[in-house]
C-alpha cells in the first residue's frame, strides 16, 4: 500500500508486476463473497488498486494506448484544483465521449482489470457493504480516478457506473456520512460522472436534491468543505447548462438561495 503511493514509476512497476493485481481483486471478491467488506487486508487491497488508477488514462502503456485510443490525448495531471468551469468546450466533450472502447475482454488479465466493469462493480460493493471509511473512501477515489480523464475510457467507465451497474444510489449515501473526506470523494466522482451530457438526466434525476441539501448556507471554512462545495456547484453547473428541466430540478430543490449566498462571498 505505501509503495503504490510513491510516484509514476512506482505505479508503472506495480502495474506491470505478473498477478499482482489479479490477485488484489482475487482477494476482495472473496471477502465480499464471504460477507466480510471491513477487514483490514481488503482495505488494503482497495487503497492499492485506488493507488495504481491514478491517473491510468496517461499512464497506460503504448500497447494499450494505441488499442484504446485513436490518438494519445493530452490529459490534465492536476484534478486537484476545485474551480468551478472546465476549459475545454462542449462539442469537444460530446465528440470524446460518443468515442465506444473496444469490446470488453471477458477474463481480463493484469492492468486490463483496473478499467474492467467487474472491478468497477465490486468498488460499487463495498461502497454499498463496507462501513470502514478508508475502504470507502478508496472505492470512490478510485471510480473518481478512472472518471477524471477526458478521452473514451472515462466516458465508458462512467456509463457502467451509472447505467450498467445502478451505483447511483450507493454513491448517493455516502453524500450523507459524517466522515468529510468521504463525502467530498463522493462529490468529487458525481463532479466527474456530470461531465458525460449522456448520463445527467439520471444523475439529476437521482443526486441533485441531495446535493443541495449537503450545501452548506455559507461559505465554509474548513479547506475540505470548501472543496466540496466547489465540486457541489460545479456538478449542479454542469447538470443545469443545457437542461431547463434540471433547473427546474435546482429551483424546485431551493438551491439557488443557497448559490446565492456562496456567490455573494468574497
Amino acid at each position: 500500500r505505501n509503495m503504490s503511493s510513491a510516484g509514476p514509476e512506482g505505479r508503472k512497476k506495480m502495474r506491470e508486476c505478473n498477478g499482482l493485481i489479479d490477485s488484489l481483486v482475487y482477494y476482495i471478491q472473496g471477502a465480499i463473497a464471504d460477507h466480510e467488506p471491513n477487514d483490514k487486508a481488503t482495505e488494503n487491497c482497495v487503497c492499492i488498486l485506488h493507488n495504481l488508477s491514478y491517473q491510468l488514462e496517461m499512464e497506460l502503456p503504448e500497447s494499450y494506448a494505441q488499442s484504446i485510443y485513436m490518438q494519445r490525448r493530452n490529459i490534465s495531471s492536476n484534478d486537484k484544483t476545485p474551480g468551478c468551469f472546465g476549459t475545454r468546450s462542449r462539442k469537444v466533450k460530446e465528440k470524446q465521449q460518443d468515442t465506444p472502447l473496444p469490446e470488453e475482454k471477458s477474463n481480463p488479465r493484469g492492468v486490463e482489470s483496473l478499467w474492467h466493469s467487474t472491478l468497477i462493480r465490486i468498488y460499487l460493493s463495498l461502497i454499498a457493504k463496507s462501513t470502514r471509511n478508508y475502504t470507502q473512501e478508496a472505492s470512490l477515489g478510485a471510480l473518481q480516478n478512472l472518471t477524471a480523464g477526458s478521452g473514451p475510457m472515462p466516458f465508458a467507465v462512467a456509463r457502467t457506473v451509472v447505467q450498467k451497474a445502478n451505483g447511483l444510489p450507493s454513491i448517493r449515501t455516502m453524500l450523507h456520512v459524517s466522515h468529510p473526506t468521504v463525502k467530498k470523494t463522493a462529490v468529487s466522482l458525481l463532479r466527474n460522472l456530470s461531465r458525460n451530457t449522456s448520463l445527467q438526466s439520471d444523475i439529476a434525476r437521482e443526486v441533485l436534491p441531495d446535493l443541495v441539501s449537503i450545501l452548506p448556507e455559507s461559505v465554509p471554512g474548513s479547506d475540505i468543505v470548501c472543496e466540496t462545495t466547489a465540486s457541489i456547484c460545479y456538478t449542479l453547473y454542469n447538470l443545469t447548462q443545457s437542461s431547463s428541466h434540471n433547473a427546474r430540478l435546482l429551483l424546485s430543490a431551493d438551491g439557488i438561495p443557497k448559490i446565492i449566498t456562496i456567490s455573494m462571498n468574497d
